[in-house]
């Protein structure tokens, strides 16, 4: 029986548990016969030492159970420590995995954790990737030796693939610089782990795989790269390493990014991944999802280097060396604590739909129900909006009241932050928006000759103001009686039909499917309208989110189109209807082509919003927040159409988001209309751009001057397309 106490957490595992612990500081030969080489590091088998003992100590993994193969720096002098058969080679690699795959048994907990070079090489597989192509590859130790061989993409692939198809529950942390896709030179005090991002090796090298045949690697990369879910109403393949399955990966950095290594305690250095991958570990203790520890990592990583983005893919919902999963309702994370400015800054901003004076409460380092109010420490409002951020007041502290053995919040006045009040990575979430957010409900009487005698219509919408303040998200309503002036557009109607049922229309007069019905008298019948009144505000406002700024300087670069199979089958045309919707049938595919036109790498979102008034992320899969996509290329993301049970015929819109920073859109996603909202959700966005700017730099700006609005407008943009989708 293993144990994994983390801070005095007793729970037990009933599997065993395997690590794999890969460091390399000294590459011996590391020089590229084209001259480039992979220089030594230093914290890399430090990291490996460091989570050999947390194995050890914290969670009582038996040593035999891990693995460990590491290449020191002897004093500086270029010599090795290890015996061969421990060094990181690729031979040596290659078998341990196998060995382990081998040992483990199904359910066992396997933690793979690699600290070195990442690295870009010619591919091996023209037939797959193009004779252009490149792999992602880890590096092995003696990569300066031309007769070696890199970890390559497909390889992993086939790897971990392996060991899921054991069902063995697999965790993958990969410190290295090329690992946003999936796979660390310097900057003043820290060092990057891989060489330049522009250099691909093309030394000629072994093409035979101690893994398995090239036919046998190609066709577990297609296989999974064109698995195809069905629980969506439109539905997505895609991934660079394909999109783990069956397993869970941390990755130190975006694929155009850098993976550093610091003296973080002023002498020995650590890679940030690692160093804050252990110190969440600690202080956030076992029982939290892999997606808060990661929130925590990027909230520190981030913050420390801009330039390095970790990335987390896979089963992001699965409890931390667990085999087990829990959802949990979205929130923004706390990027950075000023305590001198008494502020936060929050992972989400313009391209999300934040405005000024929008109000979040910020949660409890590791809090994932947000239902136990006694663990938000503080409220605060947005003061500041960025593209991708947004810099946020305290106005009310909260503390925890055990009077009479109760848990309560208090209210205190506003006071100087100090350290340890909120953390970074604590969870924020949105009370009310701001006032541009607010949606003019207008309530009408029905006609004499419509109703019954015993219908009061008078008294069905009176309960619907009686009970709005009571449901969650109420603040994005304001109701408007029949014959009350608004110097706003009122968005949506509600009257009473004859049949004494609940009715909502669209600012047009156009009746919105209501299902099921809700008659007046019905339990509960005018909350659940205010509530569906809440989602379609949300529904709406994310569907009209939109960069209007003509001066930006991404006007034009994201482009969007959704094409058909040529009649050869090996080119794509795009829909030409001269103005019309492209029609399609449940069950058919197509395919989204999103181009990147700029000189910058942008990071690809695509969001799914549906015609039973849902909305998901259906780019990237898994726990990542975007892809992202290099400048002047193109990504591929093929359609599966259906229907919502019950549709004949409905209206899709993909929406593409792509923003220069990291950012997070799974907040604007929503459950159908006829399904209950998982408690209020946040960072929704807000009416079009042009409303937002207005909020934030009170006037729209001249185009002869830069302002906020146009600085924002630069790093964000957003581009949809729409299909018809029927059923035969």
């Amino acid at each position: 029986m293993l144990h994994r106490p983390i801070q005095g957490d007793a729970t037990s595992i009933s599997s065993k548990f395997f690590a794999l612990l890969i460091g390399i500081d000294l590459y011996l030969p590391n020089t590229l016969p084209s001259g480039s080489s992979y220089n030594s590091l230093e914290g890399c088998v430090r990291d490996i030492n460091h989570v050999a003992s947390f194995l050890q100590n914290t969670l009582q993994v038996p040593q035999a159970q891990i693995f460990k193969l590491t290449a020191s720096n002897f004093d500086g002098f270029n010599e090795l420590k290890e015996p061969a058969n421990q060094l990181p080679t690729y031979e040596n690699i290659v078998a341990k995995f196998q060995e382990l795959t081998d040992l483990a048994q199904p359910q066992d907990q396997v933690y793979i954790h690699y600290s070195g070079h990442g690295g870009r090489a010619v591919t091996i597989y023209p037939e797959l990737k193009g004779n252009s192509g490149v792999d992602e590859a880890l590096v092995p130790m003696n990569i300066g030796n031309s007769e070696a061989r890199y970890i390559r993409d497909l390889e992993i692939a086939k790897l971990l693939q392996n060991m899921v198809d054991k069902g063995l529950v697999v965790t993958v942390v990969l410190d290295s610089c090329h690992s946003g896709g999936a796979t660390r030179g310097g900057v003043n005090d820290s060092g990057i782990r891989g060489l330049n991002k522009n250099v691909v090796d093309t030394t000629p090298r072994s093409q035979v795989s101690l893994i398995a045949s090239a036919e046998e690697l190609m066709q577990n990369w297609l296989t999974l790269t064109q698995g195809q879910q069905k629980t969506r109403n439109v539905t997505v393949t895609s991934g660079w390493l394909p999109e783990p399955k069956g397993y869970v990966l941390l990755a130190a950095c975006r694929d155009n990014e850098y993976a550093y290594e610091y003296a973080f305690n002023g002498t020995e250095r650590n890679g940030a991944l690692t160093y804050w991958l252990l110190d969440s570990l600690q202080k956030l203790g076992g029982e939290v999802t892999y997606k808060v520890l990661y929130d925590r990592i990027l909230a520190k990583v981030n913050s420390q280097f801009e330039r390095q983005t970790p990335m987390l893919q896979g089963e992001g919902h699965r409890i931390v060396f667990s085999g087990q999963s829990i959802t949990s309702q979205s929130a923004v994370i706390v990027k950075q604590v000023d305590v001198a400015k008494n502020r936060v800054l929050l992972q989400a901003g313009a391209a999300q739909g934040l405005c000024q004076g929008a109000e979040f409460a910020v949660y409890k380092l590791g809090t994932t129900d947000f239902t136990q109010i006694h663990q938000r420490v503080a409220l605060v409002k947005i003061v500041e909006v960025r593209a991708e951020a947004s810099w946020a007041e305290m106005t009310k502290l909260l503390v925890e009241d055990h009077a009479q053995g109760t848990i309560r919040s208090i209210v205190q006045p506003p006071k100087t932050l100090s350290a340890g009040i909120i953390q970074d990575g604590a969870p924020a979430l949105l009370l009310s928006p701001g006032v541009k957010l607010v949606r003019k409900i207008r309530l009408l009487p029905a006609a004499e000759n419509q109703l019954s005698p015993d219908i009061d219509v008078t008294v069905a919408l009176t309960a619907l103001k009686i009970t709005k303040e009571t449901v969650q998200g109420n603040a994005w309503l304001e109701f408007l009686s029949f014959d009350e002036l608004s110097d706003e557009p009122v968005s949506y109607q509600v009257s009473v039909n004859g049949q004494g049922e609940y009715e909502i229309l669209d600012a047009g007069g156009e009746l919105i499917n209501l299902r099921p019905s809700l008659k007046i008298g019905a339990p509960n019948a005018a909350s659940s309208v205010v509530d569906r009144l809440v989602h379609l505000s949300k529904y709406q406002a994310t569907l009209q989110l939109d960069n209007n700024d003509w001066l930006s300087s991404l006007v034009g670069k994201l482009q969007v189109e959704l094409c058909q199979p040529g009649e050869n089958r090996s080119e794509l045309l795009p829909f030409n209807l001269n103005g019309n919707l492209p029609i399609l049938n449940v069950d058919e595919y197509a395919v989204l082509r999103i181009r990147n036109r700029s000189s910058q790498v942008l990071n690809i979102t695509v969001m799914a919003i549906q015609p039973d008034w849902s909305i998901c992320q259906l780019h990237p899969e898994g726990a990542a927040y975007f892809e992202p996509l290099d400048p002047k290329q193109e990504k591929l993301v093929r359609i599966h159409t259906n229907l919502p049970e019950g549709y004949q015929e409905g209206v899709d819109v993909l929406k593409v988001f792509a923003t220069v920073g990291a950012t997070n859109f799974r907040i604007l996603e929503l459950p159908a209309l006829d399904k209950p909202r998982k408690g209020i959700q946040v960072n929704r966005a807000t009416n079009p751009l042009e409303e937002l700017f207005a909020a934030v730099a009170g006037e729209q700006p001249p185009s002869r001057n830069i302002s906020v609005a146009a600085y924002l407008s630069d790093k964000w943009t957003t581009e949809q397309v729409q299909l018809v989708v029927k059923r035969l």
